[in-house]
This record gives C-alpha cells, sequence and structure tokens, in this order.
C-alpha cells in the first residue's frame, strides 16, 4: 500500500510539471522576436457601393400631342437651356390658329361697329358687352393655339448633356407618355448615393468632431471615389447630408457626397466605390502575424517575466492592411511574440529578441502620423 502511495504522489508530480510546460524536457528553447505593445494613430479607409448622379437630371417631355418631325440633337450632345431639341409636326395646329384668327377678326369687327351705336343710343350697351365678351373669347382660343404650336418647339430646361433618346422622328409623344423623351443632366459636379449600416452610422457619428450633426457633417474629412474600372479619380469628394434616420427595411442609413467633375469623366449613372477614411488616435497596433484564430476568436501569445508564453484573446475593432487595431484584451507595454507562433503551445518558454513593431509593418508605415 505505501509502495502505491508513493507511485500516486510521483504521478501528480509529473502531471504538474507537464502543465506548467509542454516542451519536452532537453527540448530546443525557440529563439523569436517579442514585441512590445505600444499605441499610434493610424488611418484605414471604409468602402461603400455608391452611385452617381448628375447634380441636375432635367426631364424632357412634350407639352402637347403630336409626331415628332426633327431631332435636333444627339445623345451625348452639350445643349443650353432654352435650345430646342425636338419639333412636333404643326400642320392642324396651323390651320386651328388660322381658324382662331379669323374668329378673333370677326369679333372685332362686330365690337366696332356696336361702339358707335351705343354711345349714339341706338342699341343697348349689353348688345356690346356680349360682343366685348365673345371677342375676349376667340383672343383666348387664338393665344392657346399659338401656344400649343410655341410648345410644338421642345426646349432644354437646363444646360447640360443629353441622355439617351427615347422617341425619335415619327414616334407620336404626348404629355403622358411613361418615358421622358430624353434627359438632359448638368454634371459639372456629380452627387455620389451610398448607404452606411446603423453600426457604421453610429461609429461615424461617435468619431466625427462636432455636437450636432451638422458640425459633424461640416467636420468630416473629405472623402474619395474608386472609379468602375478600379481607378481612382483624382478629385475629392465631401459628404453633403446625411437622412439620419434607418430604413427600416434595409437597416441602413442613406447618404450623399459631392465631386467636382470639370473633365466629365463622371457620367450621370455612373457607379463605384466611395472611400470614407477612417482614423483611429492612439489606438494598440498588432501585425496580424502576431495573432492567431481558433474557433472564431482571435489570440496572442503574450510573453511573462520568466520568458513563458500564455494565450491571451483579443477583439479586434479593424484590419488595416496587415495590422490588427485592437479593441480590447492588451494593455500597452504588453510584451507579445511577434512571429512563428505556430509551433507554440500554452506555457511554453521562448528565447525573445526584442524587435520594433514598426520593423514588422512597413507597408503601413505611410500612414502613421
Amino acid at each position: 500500500m505505501k509502495k502505491y502511495s508513493i507511485i500516486l504522489v510521483l504521478g501528480i508530480f509529473i502531471s504538474a510539471c507537464q502543465n506548467k510546460s509542454q516542451q519536452p524536457i532537453g527540448a530546443v528553447i525557440p529563439i523569436l522576436p517579442v514585441i512590445e505593445v505600444q499605441t499610434k494613430d493610424i488611418q484605414g479607409f471604409s468602402s461603400y457601393p455608391v452611385s452617381l448622379e448628375g447634380i441636375v437630371n432635367a426631364e424632357v417631355r412634350a407639352k402637347i400631342s403630336g409626331y415628332i418631325t426633327n431631332v435636333l440633337v444627339d445623345e451625348g450632345s452639350f445643349v443650353q437651356k432654352g435650345q430646342v431639341l425636338f419639333k412636333l409636326e404643326t400642320d392642324a395646329l396651323t390651320e386651328d390658329a388660322q381658324a382662331a384668327k379669323a374668329n378673333v377678326d370677326v369679333a372685332q369687327v362686330g365690337v366696332d361697329q356696336l361702339e358707335p351705336l351705343v354711345a349714339q343710343k341706338i342699341v343697348s350697351d349689353i348688345q356690346l358687352k356680349a360682343a366685348e365678351a365673345k371677342l375676349t373669347q376667340a383672343k383666348a382660343s387664338y393665344k392657346s393655339i399659338v401656344a400649343n404650336i410655341d410648345y410644338a418647339r421642345i426646349i432644354s430646361p437646363v444646360s447640360g448633356y443629353v441622355g439617351r433618346i427615347t422617341y425619335r422622328q415619327g414616334s407620336l409623344v404626348n404629355p403622358t407618355n411613361p418615358q421622358p423623351i430624353t434627359i438632359v443632366s448638368n454634371t459639372n459636379e456629380v452627387f455620389g448615393y451610398f448607404a452606411m449600416n446603423e453600426a457604421d452610422y453610429i461609429d461615424f457619428l461617435q468619431k466625427s468632431q462636432g455636437k450636432t450633426l451638422a458640425e459633424k457633417m461640416k467636420n468630416f474629412p473629405a472623402v474619395q471615389l474608386k472609379m468602375s474600372n478600379g481607378d481612382m479619380y483624382q478629385h475629392e469628394g465631401k459628404i453633403q447630408t446625411v437622412t439620419a434616420q434607418v430604413d427600416p427595411s434595409t437597416g441602413t442609413v442613406s447618404f450623399r457626397a459631392i465631386f467636382p467633375n470639370p473633365e466629365h469623366l463622371l457620367a450621370n449613372g455612373s457607379s463605384g466605390t466611395i472611400v470614407i477614411p477612417k482614423i483611429y488616435s492612439q489606438a494598440i497596433l498588432l501585425p496580424a502575424e502576431a495573432t492567431f484564430e481558433l474557433q472564431g476568436k482571435v489570440y496572442v501569445y503574450q510573453v511573462t517575466a520568466d520568458n513563458t508564453v500564455h494565450q491571451k484573446i483579443i477583439e479586434v475593432a479593424d484590419k488595416i492592411g496587415s495590422v490588427y487595431v485592437v479593441k480590447s484584451g492588451i494593455e500597452p507595454g504588453t510584451k507579445l511574440v511577434a512571429q512563428g507562433i505556430g509551433k507554440l503551445r500554452q506555457n511554453d518558454k521562448i528565447s525573445p529578441v526584442p524587435q520594433s513593431i514598426d520593423s514588422l509593418i512597413n507597408s503601413l508605415k505611410p500612414v502613421f502620423k
């Protein structure tokens, strides 16, 4: 019985030694780079799909019914406000105008004949008033027909570029057509419409300077645009408006940015990606290779005073290139294994080699402040 007790105690001792370190006795202690956690300012970016529209998109529609006889512009043409774009057939209107002008002349003759008779009190002034009313009605009818003839000249409501022409020569158009004849867009500047999810919107509010939403919008840094071909647009934009309401159907908040477009490289209806700067002040940064994931959680190996490593869970706020922005889990001054963590286990011993964190994240040096 005494013999078995000795064996049991010895087994407990050996087990305790194994829990303290999983490295075999006599194993070579790995030499690994170790960094000391520091805080820095870093700028990252958030990206959102964006749709682009000219600052003015004016629909061109017919004010009267008629067949298009002349198309005076082509798609993509620049036109001035008031320029004639289309002409409608006016033969019937011209005939109506001639008849209406004749009615005016007849009514005018009737008034001219009655005026001296009324002055001489030969006829009642009631007859004159009736004749004058008839003349007024004839003039209104003639004026309306003349206006319709003028409406047969369809003009551009704004200066800008002509879009797709929906109806061409020979087409019957009227004010109730489901589609406009064309759209004229002013693209000297373009609006960029995009949406943030609710979490990003709250983050936007918390990190933007200012007390009110208007102040935050004013102080928000310039944004960039990645065009559909992957190139970055050369002009920066500015966020102008935000709905400040979460759309219950999508869970997003709508924003509008504006970009200058002097070269007219951006067209109405284009798409792209808006790139919004995200600045982290005095954030804890780690190279991604100093971490590993297990069951959906991110771990690091913390190095203690006796050069033993211990697994520690961290929470990541963002990933910028090859660098993690740490939200919680470690504090400045903590020493961590920077590389070669793939073969380490809990409570292993290492031979640390101090290394600068900057040397491990060279690719992000330009964004540090």
